[in-house]
């Protein structure tokens, strides 16, 4: 007979247990007034949020692509609590277009449809495409710069909404666009720091 059993019966018994699972989100000072956030990798994307009382009202700080892991919410007011907390999201995308192309046709499924850029004589963007979702929590238009590999989000939008303005920046020319019908996972738990006194 194993003695295994035994010896994790006088274990439990002597109040040893197992160490608790590691925080899947925390927030660390990295200086007095700088916070950065940390999370595991779960493919998805996610929006990072703030308040300075944990009930809120919470603020948006920005929404990362999938595969990003940290955040650096820098130069904050001294001696200061900061809440966050994070939430992943994910959903069909478009296929991607560049401005003045045509509309492009949907992926299939739930994506977003014929997406379009069409530029004014100011520079600016008009955005707009065929909702196919049912449900969606609202819209991120994602842009891929010239000479990056990824897609990194840049505008959110609300429910069925089909049309939004975009003010390009200096070195934005010739960028790819594509649109993601959004569904959030759940909320993480709330972390906290208080800054401390600004050297």
């Amino acid at each position: 007979m194993s003695v295994k059993p035994f010896v994790c019966v006088a274990l439990l018994a002597a109040g040893c247990s197992a160490a608790p699972p590691a925080p899947s989100f925390t927030a660390s000072l990295t200086s007095p007034v700088d916070v950065v956030l940390t999370w595991p990798d779960d493919a998805d994307g996610h929006r990072v949020e703030y308040a300075n009382d944990p009930a809120g009202p919470w603020t948006t700080l920005r929404f990362l692509p999938p595969h990003t892991t940290s955040y650096h919410h820098p130069d904050l007011i001294p001696e200061t609590p900061f809440y966050y907390r994070e939430q992943p999201f994910s959903g069909p995308v478009s296929a991607e277009t560049v401005v003045g192309a045509p509309a492009v046709p949907s992926l299939g499924g739930t994506g977003p449809a014929h997406l379009r850029l069409v530029e004014a004589r100011d520079g600016t963007l008009t955005v707009s495409w065929t909702d196919m979702s049912k449900d969606e929590a609202g819209f991120l238009l994602e842009i891929r710069r010239p000479g990056e590999p990824a897609f990194s989000p840049i505008e959110v939008t609300d429910p069925d909404t089909t049309v939004c303005g975009l003010s390009p920046l200096p070195g934005e020319e010739g960028s790819a666009y594509r649109l993601r019908a959004l569904s959030y996972g759940p909320l993480s738990p709330v972390v906290h720091q208080t800054t401390g006194k600004q050297r």
